[in-house]
């Protein structure tokens, strides 16, 4: 915790000369006591709790005192806040691989079975939006809050052959923002493309956008994932700057062989590999984290940690506001026990 005006916690001296004001005033009553015929008819009058009762609303207000110029002093800590996240783009791979069996029942179910649990433990305020990938890459679902829609959406999803993670980056990044012209035709030919610029179809007009710091852009975040490597499309290291400039996390997700297997889909076999250190290069790019899955129940683990990671975040706050409550709670407990016991306040 740090202060954002420190020099008002000097006030806090004047707390030791209240203190010393109160013993003061207690050794003044008792002077006063002495006048009586017995001082064993006062102990008795008082009662054996009263001598500890006396002080505790003294007490109480004393705290409420340092809460407040605590909170004079605008204090800010790091606390754990609900997350700001509005959309999340679930990019998943669709390629023939995705049916081996190494993760139970196959990779595709796996991954489908826990992409839905992930949407229901999500809070009903965010949007969620599906790229479907392997060869090409094509948005299954638009952002939406209706939980249904990317369920049938995801039951829909048809492998198809090759592997283009960089396209499922790039349109990703097209459905969050769909003013910025961001052209996979032109990412994929390099034609005149400038860092910072993407160019809008015919028109061959550049929209210019100030790149900000990677991480930065708090209302939307990307899922991919994928269990191979890249075969076609745009480098996804390529598509993770574009993410980065923008300021969006690409969160990376791996399932199934580290080491590479051949898998046989439809009367043909491949080779397939899941390229880690791709995967981890994009995430670092984005200020993001990559995930392994080697199993169903890994895969489930990995959903639960993103959703937990996406829907609450540590940000430094304010807590003046705070302290500000407890001191005027301690303040009115003091008064209220100080009525009670000795109507009087304080």
């Amino acid at each position: 915790m740090h202060f954002l005006w420190p020099e008002s916690l000097w006030l806090m001296a004047a707390l030791p000369l209240l203190v010393l004001l109160y013993v003061w005033l207690l050794r003044r009553k008792k002077k006063m006591a002495v006048r009586f015929a017995s001082l064993s008819i006062v102990r008795e009058a008082m009662g054996p709790g009263q001598s500890v009762r006396r002080h505790i609303p003294p007490v109480l207000f004393l705290l409420a005192l340092v809460a407040m110029l605590l909170a004079a002093a605008r204090p800010v800590a790091v606390v754990t806040l609900p997350s700001t996240q509005q959309t999340i783009i679930l990019a998943m791979d669709v390629s023939g691989s995705m049916r081996a069996t190494d993760v139970q029942p196959n990779r595709m179910v796996a991954a489908q079975n826990a992409a839905k649990s992930f949407l229901t433990e999500l809070p009903r305020h965010v949007k969620v939006g599906i790229v479907a990938f392997a060869g090409s890459a094509q948005v299954a679902q638009l952002p939406t809050v209706n939980r249904e829609d990317l369920v049938t959406a995801i039951d829909r999803f048809q492998m198809q052959r090759a592997t283009a993670t960089g396209n499922a980056i790039v349109i990703s990044l097209a459905t969050l923002f769909p003013d910025a012209g961001i052209d996979l035709q032109q990412l994929q030919g390099g034609r005149d493309r400038q860092r910072g610029f993407a160019i809008d179809g015919e028109k061959k007009e550049l929209k210019e956008f100030k790149p900000v710091p990677p991480g930065s852009y708090t209302s939307a975040a990307i899922i991919m994932l994928t269990d191979g490597q890249r075969t076609t499309g745009v480098d996804p290291l390529e598509a993770a700057k574009l993410a980065a400039e923008r300021g969006v996390r690409v969160y990376t997700v791996g399932i199934g062989t580290v080491d590479g297997e051949t898998i046989g889909f439809e009367g043909w076999s491949m080779r397939v590999r899941l390229d880690e250190e791709t995967l981890k290069a994009v995430a670092s790019k984005t200020a993001a984290e990559y995930f392994y899955a080697g199993t169903a129940a890994d895969l489930k683990k990995v959903y639960e940690t993103l959703s937990s990671r996406l829907t609450v975040e540590k940000k430094e706050t304010e807590v003046s506001a705070l302290l500000a409550m407890a001191a005027a709670a301690l303040a009115l407990l003091s008064a209220g026990l100080s009525l009670l016991w000795f109507n009087r306040i304080l």
